[in-house]
């Protein structure tokens, strides 16, 4: 699968929004929207041009894949599956997204990034429920336990990530044991508990789609 390898500061400067992508530099003064830099290929005293309704909504899906790193035909497919569930599908999308195994390994705090998370998972540092699961996109389940190999247990950049856990904790869906790297999954969240991307506007998401 085609993924993207540029320059990831890149992707925040065009959504003019902290993406979270490089972890802890996305915190410090390094980060190009704390230096309130313009949007690449821009000539930062040109006037910003009015943005039609479908620019809208394309900005809008394009800000949500990019802040959970998928690709175009992945993301289309989560869409596919939260129209078909019942309920919301907007906020169904967010439940779908937010149970991915690389996403949920980034909120126990065992990476800095997705990107990173997705790394571990697919070189086999993560279990669930007792077995090793190497699939980014494997979607937890209420009660599922997902905890650090044994002998991952010492790599650095999992000790260095969980020191973020004494700052901001874990979001009250999940449940984090940090001396024993291991979590659990206690419940598919409501979209209000998102609440580090409240900004998105997934039903534009909706819209952009239904065209």
């Amino acid at each position: 699968m085609a993924r993207y390898t540029g320059p990831v500061c890149r992707l925040c400067r065009t959504e003019q929004k902290k993406l979270m992508l490089k972890g802890a530099r996305c915190k410090s003064d390094k980060c190009p929207i704390n230096k309130k830099r313009p949007a690449p290929g821009k000539d930062p005293k040109a006037r910003p041009g009015k943005r039609s309704d479908y620019g809208l909504q394309l900005r809008e899906k394009q800000k949500l894949r990019r802040i959970y790193g998928m690709q175009e035909k992945q993301f289309l497919l989560f869409f596919e599956r939260a129209l078909r569930m019942p309920g919301i599908t907007g906020e169904n999308l967010f439940v779908l997204l937010e149970r991915r195994l690389d996403n949920v390994v980034y909120r126990l705090r065992f990476a800095v990034s997705r990107s990173q998370a997705r790394q571990l998972v697919l070189h086999g540092h993560v279990m669930v429920n007792g077995r090793q699961v190497n699939i980014p996109s494997f979607l937890a389940r209420p009660e599922d336990v997902i905890e650090i190999k044994e002998p991952s247990k010492n790599l650095v950049v999992i000790k260095e990530a969980l020191k973020e856990f004494g700052r901001s904790g874990v979001m009250p869906w999940l449940h984090l044991d940090p001396d024993g790297m291991k979590g659990k999954f206690l419940a598919a969240p409501r979209r209000s508990d998102i609440t580090d991307l409240l900004d998105v506007k997934e039903q534009m998401i909706v819209e952009f789609y239904s065209k």
